[in-house]
C-alpha cells in the first residue's frame, strides 16, 4: 500500500486555505470603500439617530473642516472639545469614524461603543464597529454588531462579506460559505469575498466547487498564484494529484513558487513514484531557501530514501551539504551521517566505511541508540566482538533502547557459539519488551546451550 506523504502538503494547506489570523482584506486599501466610508457622516433618519438644528449646526462645522489641510486631526480636536453625554449618538458615531480613519481603533471601538449605548438601534455604528473589530482581528466581538446590522435592514455587500471573512476566521464554515454567498449575489466581481468562499468549499471537503470557482478566479486574474495554489490543494483533496502537479510547475515557471510550494511538489511527485522529478522539486524548493533550518531538506532526503530512491537522496544529501555548509547544528549533522549510514550499507559500502561513518555519529552524539546499535552489529559482522559488545552494552544503558541492544548482542554471541553467555541478554529482553519471536529464540538458544554441556 502506498503510504501518502502529508507533512509538507497539509502545513501548506494550512497556509493557503485557512488564512492566516492576522490576515488583511484587500477593501481596505480600495479608493471606492474609503469614499463611501468617507460618505457615512450623513444622516439616516428612518433608521438611526436624530439632532436638533443647533447640533447641526455645530456638526456642519466639524464636517466643514475635512476639506481643510490635516481637516482629519483638527475635526478629532474640535469634536471632542464640544461633545456633551446629552449629544445625539451622531456625534459619537463620528467621532469614532475620525479616528477609524486615522488608523486609531482602540478609540474608534470605545466611541461607537458610546453611540450604541446612547442609541441601541443605530444600524450604521454597529456595521463600523463590527469593520473596526474586523480590521482589530478582534473576530468573535466583531460577529454580534455585523450581523445585528444585517438584522436591522443592512443589506450591503461589504457586511455580508466582513461577516463571512469572520465566519472563515472562526471556523464556522457553513455560516461563512451562506454569508460569502450573499456577499458575492451583492457584490459579484468582490474578490476578497469569492476568494473566501472558495476557501470555504475547501474546507467543507467540497473540492470539485472549490476548483471550478478557482477557475473562475484564476480567469479573472491569472497572474493571482494563490488561486492557483488553492486550486491545487482543490485537486489534491480531490484525488487529482498531477493536475495539482501542474498547478504548481505553472507557478514555478511564472516565478511565483516559493520553498513550500516546491516542497509540496516534490511530495506530490513522491507519491506518484515520480523520484527523479521529486529530487529536482525537492533542490528547487532549496536554492531558492534563504534561512538556515535543514530539517525539512534532510526529511526529503530521509523520504527519498524510504522509497528506496537512494542515488536519488544522495543527491539531495550532497545538496543539503553544499547549501548549509559549515551552518550544520550537530543533531541536523547526526541525521544526515545516519543516512549516509544507511544508504552506505545499501549500496554494499564496505564495512570499514560504514563503521567510520556510524563513529562520527557516536562521536557526535554518544547516547543515539540507533547508531550504538548499527554500530554493534557493523563491528560484530566485522569479527571485532569485544568492540561489538561495548557499543551494545552503551545502548542498552539507554531505556528506549535496552531490549534491541540486549537482542543484537545476544544475537552476536550466539554467532560466536557463545550460547551460555547470551541466555541472560535474551531473558532481559523479553522481560523490557515481550515479543512472540524472542521467546522462541531464547527457547532455541536454551536447547543449544544445553547440548553443548
Amino acid at each position: 500500500m502506498k503510504t501518502t506523504l502529508i507533512t509538507t502538503a497539509s502545513l501548506l494547506l494550512c497556509l493557503t486555505c485557512a488564512p492566516a489570523a492576522d490576515e488583511q482584506l484587500a477593501l481596505w486599501n480600495d479608493p471606492q470603500f474609503r469614499r463611501q466610508f468617507m460618505g457615512s457622516y450623513g444622516v439616516r433618519s428612518d433608521i438611526e439617530p436624530s439632532f436638533t438644528a443647533a447640533e447641526k449646526e455645530l456638526m456642519d462645522q466639524v464636517l466643514a473642516l475635512l476639506s481643510k489641510p490635516k481637516g482629519m486631526p483638527k475635526a478629532v480636536n474640535m469634536l471632542k472639545s464640544v461633545i456633551m453625554p446629552t449629544h445625539s449618538a451622531v456625534f459619537d458615531y463620528t467621532l469614532g469614524s475620525f479616528y477609524f480613519q486615522l488608523n486609531e481603533p482602540d478609540a474608534a471601538i470605545l466611541w461607537y461603543r458610546k453611540a450604541l449605548a446612547k442609541f441601541p438601534s443605530f444600524l450604521r455604528a454597529h456595521k463600523n464597529l463590527g469593520m473596526v473589530l474586523v480590521r482589530s482581528n478582534k473576530l468573535d466581538e466583531a460577529v454580534a454588531p455585523l450581523t445585528r446590522a444585517i438584522e436591522l435592514g443592512d443589506n450591503d455587500g461589504l457586511t455580508y462579506g466582513l461577516l463571512g471573512f469572520t465566519y472563515l476566521m472562526t471556523e464556522q464554515y457553513s455560516s461563512a460559505l451562506y454569508a460569502y454567498q450573499q456577499a458575492m449575489m451583492l457584490q459579484p466581481d468582490a474578490t476578497d469575498w469569492q476568494l473566501g468562499m472558495a476557501r470555504c468549499l475547501f474546507k467543507l471537503n467540497r473540492f470539485h466547487d472549490a476548483a471550478a470557482l478557482c477557475d473562475q478566479m484564476i480567469a479573472r486574474k491569472p497572474d493571482a498564484h494563490e488561486y492557483w495554489i488553492l486550486q491545487a490543494n482543490a485537486y489534491l483533496g480531490m484525488g487529482s494529484a498531477i493536475k495539482a502537479a501542474e498547478n504548481y510547475e505553472y507557478i514555478a515557471l511564472q516565478g511565483g513558487a516559493n520553498t513550500d510550494c516546491l516542497n509540496t511538489l516534490g511530495d506530490i511527485y513522491v507519491n506518484e513514484g515520480l523520484m527523479e522529478l521529486a529530487t529536482d522539486a525537492y533542490l528547487r524548493a532549496m536554492r531558492l531557501y534563504k534561512g538556515e533550518a535543514a530539517d525539512h531538506f534532510i526529511r526529503n532526503a530521509e523520504v527519498l530514501a524510504a522509497r528506496s530512491a537512494h542515488a536519488e537522496s544522495a543527491n539531495v544529501i550532497t545538496a543539503i551539504r553544499e547549501h548549509f555548509a559549515g551552518k550544520l547544528p550537530p543533531e541536523q549533522l547526526t541525521r544526515i551521517l545516519k543516512l549516509e549510514a544507511k544508504l552506505a550499507a545499501a549500496r554494499g559500502a564496505a564495512p570499514a566505511e560504514q563503521i567510520a561513518m556510524l563513529e562520527e555519529i557516536v562521536k557526535l552524539d554518544p547516547l543515539d541508540g540507533d547508531a550504538l546499535i548499527l554500530l554493534g552489529q557493523q563491528y560484530a559482522g566485522n569479527g571485532q566482538l569485544q568492540k561489538a559488545i561495548f557499543a551494545f552494552e552503551q545502548a542498552a544503558t539507554l531505556e528506549s533502547f535496552e531490549a534491541r541492544a540486549c537482542l543484537r548482542h545476544a544475537q552476536a554471541l550466539v554467532k560466536n557459539s557463545q550460547f551460555a553467555e547470551a541466555i541472560p541478554l535474551l531473558k532481559r529482553a523479553q522481560s523490557v519488551a515481550p515479543s512472540d519471536s524472542v521467546g522462541e529464540y531464547l527457547d532455541q538458544v536454551e536447547k543449544i546451550a544445553r547440548s553443548h554441556r
